[in-house]
């Protein structure tokens, strides 16, 4: 890379910061004011006024689905909905957080994140993510502990599954890490310069893959290094090329010379063989120095370490709002830049500034006003662009979600109370009994819609409609039997499968529907089926 280039790419990224220092707001703000400043000001740039907040219903329902991985229960919809305290919803946000829900949940989104197309991760992996989540494990020492953790110790035990999975394959493991951790898709840089991107040349996606050269698999199952080993490849010229250590920001690193003699080669050689083939050899040795352990260095440096920043900071956003400030997640550079860069820039800075604390980040973002923004929008106009925030973003709930929501709205509305001191055992039996089940959903995409398959599955399943349909004490369709009045009935079943009240109409349709039906216990299951498979339930909004 030619020095002007370097540094037009290294201004983007750090020099950058410098420059638009003084018309970032003020490091005290809480992380909702923030975000609302930049979000209002873009609004108000563009002379959109936004959507109107959502309404109680639909907020703590949306809160629920995205702070605890399932809707609300009817207890918890109502108590929201009845209370006149006007802190209420800091106080729902702030007991989610300290539930066992969240932390199974932001499980479930970590492993999703960074496990996505990937087999065979143990269950140590989940346990650690798990356990990582309780513990509010800031995110600069989990990615410490996935690329170079000790697999001997307790605390990280797990968490390098995500280098052994891929291990096998460098160019997976490189494009993963980068993308993932980096906001970077160098893939394309692989057989040459990045056609479209100016930043990504050759030399970044090999001196990224020099990192991982060395690691390999032994055959116990552990993650290990070779002394030794490089990475060459051809140029785009024709030359043949031996890569140097290279982050992202295109600074080399000059490993350290070690004499090592061509015994003492041929020694480390046969012990790498021993490792991959005898599962009862002692442990691995370490070699003086890990290139792994070096990207871990690089990447947390003061400056470098707002890649790092920027990347998870940009991810949990788009979780929560449908969409991040740069899109796709994958493709921050020069070309791409955020729709609000002051924004990502403050709330990268108080990432770092607050230790990659993601729960309190997590917390900003969601009681934020631009959060809780309703999805309709009435405005006579067109909808606005989606990268402006000016009115919310449907998302189809993950297999996860929309498994223990199904759940949930099925059972009977006294069948879970989140409120208990056994919740979190509970929560646990409601996860693994979901698991079957969500396993027969596709992770949703962008512009996802539900398929052929998703409906053929509602229709013809056994396990939904005999399970989920039963009419018994413990099912939702059991509970509206035993109500005599159908005015009830209704109501239960709105409540339980869509945390709001029916309207009028609904009501009207609903007793049309059953007043034609001359099986009534047939027609209750028919309508909470209706219910249970509407968009409404599919889809957070």
């Amino acid at each position: 890379m030619n020095l002007a280039r370097r540094l037009s790419f290294l201004s983007l990224f750090l020099l950058s910061g410098n420059l638009i220092a003084a018309e970032l707001v003020a490091p005290d703000f809480t992380i909702e004011k923030a975000i609302d400043h930049y979000i209002q000001a873009r609004l108000t740039e563009r002379q959109v006024q936004p959507a109107p907040a959502a309404d109680d219903c639909t907020l703590v329902r949306r809160t629920s689905l995205d702070l605890q991985g399932r809707i609300p229960t009817v207890t918890e919809t109502k108590q929201f909905v009845d209370s006149t305290d006007a802190d209420k919803r800091v106080k729902l946000v702030d007991a989610m957080l300290a539930s066992p829900d969240f932390a199974y949940h932001f499980r479930n989104q970590l492993d999703t994140l960074l496990m996505i197309g990937q087999k065979g991760a143990p269950g140590e992996w989940r346990e650690y993510l798990l356990k990582s989540a309780r513990q509010n494990k800031p995110w600069n020492l989990m990615f410490r502990d996935m690329l170079i953790g000790n697999e001997d110790d307790p605390e990280a035990k797990g968490a390098t599954a995500f280098v052994r999975v891929r291990a096998k394959e460098l160019d997976e493991l490189t494009n993963d890490t980068s993308s993932i951790f980096f906001g970077v898709n160098v893939s394309c840089a692989k057989c040459h310069d990045h056609p479209l991107v100016e930043d990504w040349k050759q030399d970044h996606y090999f001196g990224m893959a020099s990192f991982f050269q060395r690691t390999y698999v032994t055959k116990k199952n552990g993650i290990a290094e070779k002394f030794s080993g490089e990475v060459k490849f051809k140029t785009t010229k024709g030359e043949d090329k031996i890569a140097k250590l290279m982050f992202l920001t295109g600074t080399t690193i000059e490993e350290p010379v070690i004499q090592v003699s061509a015994e003492e080669k041929k020694k480390q050689d046969e012990e790498v063989k021993k490792q991959t083939q005898d599962d009862k050899a002692g442990p691995p040795p370490t070699p003086p120095f890990s290139p792994r352990t070096k990207l871990v260095e690089v990447a947390l440096q003061s400056g470098n370490d707002q890649f790092f920043a920027r990347a998870i900071v940009n991810r949990i956003w788009a979780m929560y709002l449908g969409r991040g400030l740069v899109h796709p997640l994958d493709q921050m550079h020069s070309g791409n830049p955020a729709s609000h860069p002051e924004l990502l820039e403050w709330l990268s800075r108080d990432l770092i500034q607050h230790q990659f604390d993601l729960r309190r980040l997590v917390r900003g973002i969601v009681l934020s006003q631009t959060y809780a923004r309703s999805s309709e929008w009435n405005a006579s106009s067109e909808p606005p662009a989606a990268d402006i925030f000016a009115v919310a973003l449907v998302r189809p709930l993950s297999p996860r979600q929309y498994s223990m929501s199904l759940r949930i709205a099925s059972s009977s509305p006294e069948a879970y109370k989140p409120a208990t001191e056994d919740w979190q055992k509970r929560r646990d039996d409601l996860e693994r009994s979901c698991e079957g089940f969500a396993n027969q959903f596709e992770l949703p995409g962008e512009n996802f819609q539900v398929g052929v398959d998703e409906a053929l599955l509602f229709s013809n399943s056994p396990q939904f409609t005999d399970d989920y349909l039963r009419d018994s004490g413990d099912r939702l369709v059991g509970v509206i039997k035993a109500q005599p009045d159908r005015g009830a009935q209704i109501n239960t079943a709105y409540w339980s499968a869509l945390s709001r009240a029916p309207s009028a109409d609904e009501v009207a349709a609903c007793e049309q529907f059953m007043a034609k039906r001359t099986e009534p216990v047939a027609g209750l299951r028919q309508m909470v089926w209706a219910l249970l498979t509407s968009p409404e339930l599919r889809f957070n909004h």
